[in-house]
């Protein structure tokens, strides 16, 4: 099938040099014989109509336009017919099917006035003349006609194929760059939220390091191991701060104005999954292990949001009647997180396929601390997320 594409695709895309080959071939065809005959006149007319078919798809104008003049010739100078009339139907069809709308009408009324201007010129003499005569002529002139009709509708035919794969095409073309734009502004519109959440957690570091400085520099004379305790919370924070300021480089921020509302973070848990309760979705959470230390603010946040949009995708997608299930794992090296369903599970793509933004969100949210994420469809029916979020070691 490929190769057949490609033979044809050559084909479509050379048409010159076909049309080219297919005029010499009907030349030598339909030329030669005219000189054997020791008819040069005749031989001139046939390859004056062949001639132009080099041109019939690429110029089907000027080509329409040699051929009527090749023919007005012939008619003018008595000449008989020739096998290049073969000429005629090809450029009508060509003329309709790749030819101005124009000049596919003016090909059709030229090629039935043609017919009926050969068959009045031969079949008017005397010897002609009566009933059988006219009846002749009659039959010879519906017998062009209808040669001109098929060769003009197949050619219209064509030129509305062509126009219709066109549009398609201009369409294919446009659905794709409009989803390209929409995959650029989801992907812009997560880096800025992402940014606007870090952008929180900073500055609650910052507020506490303030706070700290604040109070070690008063209690420094009167209680020095309260300013120890200061000092050791500030370096703690601006560690903390460091780190998450390192990994905003690589997020794209807006020129709208960050919110200053609190971040959630695992502690909400509880709250989150009393409101998919509440959107009577069954939801079992299991939390296995004891975490060597607590996770960053914004790593907590990340495994949120996680939790978040794959159960968000479990009410939109798994299906009526559907349970899903959150196991939190604390591993020595981090977090791991589980969230499945045992619903039709074919509702979103892995963040690898191209496809859903949410997936695509939990991916970039997590690449932040250096974590990974899986999502598939599970056998037997449901749908999985797995993520995994290292401790930061700053």
């Amino acid at each position: 099938m490929d190769r057949r594409h490609e033979i044809y695709e050559w084909f479509r895309i050379n048409r010159f040099k076909v049309d080219m080959t297919a005029m010499c071939l009907l030349v030598l065809l339909f030329g030669p014989v005219y000189l054997v005959a020791d008819r040069p006149l005749l031989f001139f007319i046939s390859c004056g109509l062949l001639l132009p078919l080099a041109w019939r798809r690429t110029r089907p104008v000027v080509a329409a336009a040699v051929v009527v003049l090749v023919c007005l010739i012939q008619w003018a100078v008595g000449a008989e017919p020739v096998a290049g009339q073969i000429a005629v139907p090809l450029v009508i069809y060509a003329t309709a099917a790749y030819g101005p709308a124009w000049a596919s009408r003016t090909v059709l009324l030229l090629g039935l006035l043609g017919g009926v201007m050969l068959t009045t010129r031969e079949y008017s003499s005397p010897a002609e003349s009566g009933i059988m005569g006219l009846t002749i002529g009659a039959l010879y002139t519906v017998l062009i006609w209808m040669l001109v009709l098929v060769s003009w509708t197949l050619g219209d035919l064509t030129r509305v194929r062509r126009l219709q794969l066109q549009a398609l095409e201009d369409r294919t073309r446009r659905l794709e760059i409009e989803q390209q734009q929409e995959r650029q502004l989801a992907a812009a519109d997560e880096r800025s939220h992402i940014a606007r959440e870090m952008h929180d957690i900073v500055a609650h570091s910052l507020s506490v390091i303030i706070t700290q400085a604040d109070g070690a520099r008063y209690a420094a004379a009167a209680k020095p191991e309260l300013a120890t305790e200061a000092l050791a919370t500030i370096a703690a924070t601006g560690r903390d701060s460091l780190s998450e300021m390192r990994r905003l480089l690589g997020v794209l921020r807006s020129d709208q104005e960050a919110p200053t509302r609190p971040q959630p973070r695992l502690s909400d848990l509880d709250e989150l999954l009393l409101g998919f309760r509440a959107a009577r979705l069954k939801v079992s959470f299991e939390q296995l292990g004891t975490p060597r230390r607590a996770l960053p603010a914004g790593a907590e946040l990340t495994a949120y949001r996680i939790i978040q949009e794959a159960l968000t995708n479990v009410v939109k997608h798994a299906g009526p009647q559907a349970d899903a299930s959150v196991i939190l794992t604390w591993q020595s090296r981090g977090l791991e997180l589980n969230i499945a369903d045992d619903g039709r599970g074919a509702a979103a793509d892995p963040p690898t396929s191209g496809g859903g933004n949410g997936l695509r969100g939990m991916a970039e949210r997590i690449s932040l601390y250096d974590g990974s994420l899986t999502a598939g469809p599970l056998q037997g029916g449901g749908f999985r997320v797995s993520a995994f979020i290292p401790y930061s070691e700053a």
